[in-house]
């Protein structure tokens, strides 16, 4: 338990750390005081586009694969418990990891959607 509290903290001053380049690279830029052209707001806004789709499928990545490493160690920690229970513990432990996939497939779709259509 003592992990999962440090992984959450970790997670979140990493995602502050991030916010907090991403502004000042802003106010860096605005204070230059050059006047963006047509060409170079697409340039930035396809920049911002590859940096959310990667945002997105990074933490749907690591979150995933935090909880199909506990999902897993507590399956193994219940089939050694309970031997006999093991068919049972197993069906739904690879239920659980397909949703779990799944969920990071979406976060892929849902990249890809927005480096294409937006």
């Amino acid at each position: 338990m003592k992990t999962m509290k440090a992984c959450t903290r970790y997670f979140v001053l990493i995602l502050a750390l991030m916010m907090l380049f991403m502004a000042f690279a802003t106010v860096a830029g605005a204070a230059d005081g050059e006047e963006a052209t047509a060409e170079a707001a697409q340039a930035d806004s396809s920049g911002m586009k590859a940096l959310a789709a990667a945002i997105t499928v990074g933490l749907a990545a690591a979150a995933g694969a935090i909880g199909m490493g506990i999902a897993i160690a507590k399956s193994v920690e219940g089939i050694s418990r309970q031997p006999e229970a093991e068919s049972k513990i197993r069906t739904a432990l690879m239920l659980g990891l397909v949703f779990v996939e799944t969920a990071i497939i979406y976060a892929l779709i849902i990249a890809v959607l927005i480096i294409f259509v937006l």
